[in-house]
């Protein structure tokens, strides 16, 4: 594996009796980048996370994660790793502070500097206020923080985080983020699943589409936007009983059948030509004297791009329940 590369995966499967949960995954993550894993539940991710941080062996393939076979030298891959899972691991009847004081003497830095550690992670993490309450009174948005935290009292070069902002609000995702980018900053490499599309397409430098176990695309937001299809032309009609006419105008136009939203009184389809056809269905709409509210040109969105290639929308994921076993 080139030094360049930090995580990297060739064929990888896992069978669980009859179920195939990875069909032959390949994945490359470079140095000091976000790679984000997205599909929709049972699309695999959970288990290729637990394959790479060395918690289940592959079928077959292999794995090689900061320059060491995960499935022949584990111990040295958990030893330069992060892995933050989707539920909190931190002891409820600690304190934030004694939590993180504990994982770093685990790690075995002397006590003075386990408890700096600690105190510098609470700060970065917006829970220095809360450092000496017990975290069975935290909110699940502070747990889910004080346990990235954990994971990052050891300074790892590679961190593994499934679905790192599930149950924050707004405000404590948008701080999160930051906090990731900063130790991006610092050279840190990350693989994150999530179910927040807005958070690939703002982090990730290339991202997984994984769907029944394969990689079914790959590459960053722009580039996926493109792999299905260029820009999409919407219409937001004034009157909803004229909706329907709105989009048979749009499929006559772009060839592709329109998808009506009712609720919100519109019709999208991808276009091919662009303004082109942006120009005929304002001609169209003018000539059928159909009045709207919107008529726009733009790039599909990662939501419907991940709709457009799995067929589902994205989902927390609950994966495949035999991932807990090896």
């Amino acid at each position: 594996m080139s030094a360049s590369i930090a995580v990297e995966g060739r064929g990888l499967v896992k069978r669980f009796g009859d179920k195939v949960a990875l069909a032959g995954v390949d994945i490359s993550v470079p140095t000091g980048t976000v790679t984000a894993v997205l599909g929709p539940n049972g699309a695999g991710k959970t288990t290729l996370v637990r394959i790479l941080t060395a918690l289940s062996h592959p079928t077959e393939g292999r794995a090689v994660v900061a320059g060491f076979d995960v499935a022949t030298q584990p111990d040295e891959v958990r030893r330069r790793i992060g892995l933050a899972a989707q539920d909190a691991t931190v002891d409820p009847l600690l304190t934030g502070h004694e939590n993180l004081t504990m994982i770093a003497e685990l790690h075995q830095l002397p006590r003075r500097t386990a408890r700096e550690r600690a105190t510098a992670l609470l700060e970065q993490f917006s829970l220095a206020d809360a450092a000496d309450t017990v975290v069975g009174s935290y909110s699940g948005g502070m747990r889910r923080r004080l346990d990235l935290a954990a994971t990052l009292v050891a300074d790892p070069e590679i961190l593994f985080l499934d679905e790192p902002t599930t149950g924050l609000d707004p405000r404590a995702r948008a701080e999160l983020w930051e906090v990731l980018e900063t130790l991006l900053g610092r050279g840190v490499t990350i693989v994150l699943t999530t179910q927040y599309l807005e958070e690939a397409e703002r982090l990730a430098d290339d991202i997984l589409v994984v769907d029944h176990g394969s990689v079914i695309a790959r590459g960053d937001a722009r580039s996926l936007k493109r792999q299905v299809g260029g820009d999409n032309i919407g219409v937001v009609v004034s009157d909803p009983a004229r909706l329907d006419e709105a989009a048979r105008i749009l499929t006559d136009v772009t060839g592709t059948e329109a998808v009506v939203d009712r609720p919100i009184r519109s019709a999208v389809a991808p276009s091919e030509r662009g303004v082109v056809d942006l120009a005929s269905v304002a001609g169209a709409l003018t000539d059928a004297d159909l009045p709207v509210e919107d008529l726009s040109l733009r790039q599909p969105t990662l939501d419907e791009v991940f709709l457009t290639l799995t067929g589902s929308i994205a989902h927390d994921d609950t994966d495949d329940l035999q991932g807990s076993h090896r």
